[in-house]
């Protein structure tokens, strides 16, 4: 156990399962008071976590939680935009519900959480904003044209943004992740995923450390000079 984000604020969606969980574990790990958001409860019992159940979509319920985060902790220094939710399906027979969740959910929810950090982190002049993306914007594989699209999305948000905060000392990044043994892979066919993995560059799953490698070179003090960059794992371009 190292200390290297001793002190830091760290808020992450998506805490409650699969990547998000494996990221709130890291910075925990590593000296850092994380604030988890999901919809569900908390999974994890920690003195330094705190849990919000909310719906990242709404901005009605963003801005009621960082007003508590205000209260309470005073910064946020770190935000991990993980939250995200797949349906993998045809276009001609995706239903309504499931575009309208992935939206919500992965690009507005997105939208929603770092225009807020970025009012509380302006405060202190300092600032890393961290997307999680997917190797599903560049490959763009059939069935994902909804999720694909809001991924995609992503990037460009987050580079648009990345001009708009610098004056702030705000970094915006976006790490986009291959394939790793979670939940939401699982809802996928796996001899789909294998023949997308085995066309990459490094033809592998991601690991935990993958993830975390490149997390913690977006986070570092030493990246204020790195912005508006989107790196793909595995070899993705």
């Amino acid at each position: 156990m190292t200390q290297n984000y001793l002190n830091k604020i760290v808020l992450i969606t998506g805490t409650s399962r699969g990547v998000g969980l494996l990221i709130a574990s890291h910075f925990l790990e590593n000296g850092a008071f994380v604030i988890g958001v999901s919809r569900s409860e908390a999974t994890i019992a920690q003195k330094n976590y705190t849990h919000f159940s909310i719906d990242i979509g709404s901005p009605e319920e963003v801005i009621k939680m960082f007003r508590s985060i205000m209260k309470t902790f005073k910064k946020i220094d770190i935000v991990i935009n993980n939250a995200a939710v797949l349906t993998s399906q045809y276009s001609m027979i995706l239903a309504i519900k499931n575009v309208t969740e992935m939206v919500n959910v992965n690009l507005l929810g997105t939208f929603f959480i770092s225009r807020e950090a970025a009012k509380l982190m302006r405060k202190n002049s300092y600032g890393r904003i961290i997307n999680i993306g997917s190797m599903a914007a560049s490959l763009e594989p059939i069935g994902d044209s909804i999720y694909a699209a809001c991924k995609a999305a992503i990037n460009t948000m987050a580079n648009v943004m990345a001009k708009e905060l610098s004056g702030l000392k705000i970094t915006c990044n976006t790490l986009g992740i291959t394939a790793i043994e979670t939940g939401m892979l699982k809802q996928l066919p796996k001899q789909k995923v294998d023949e997308i993995i085995k066309k990459l560059p490094v033809p592998r799953y991601a690991s935990a450390n993958d993830i975390f490698n490149v997390i913690d070179f977006f986070a570092s003090e030493q990246s204020s000079y790195i912005t508006a960059q989107v790196i793909y794992l595995g070899g993705v371009n």
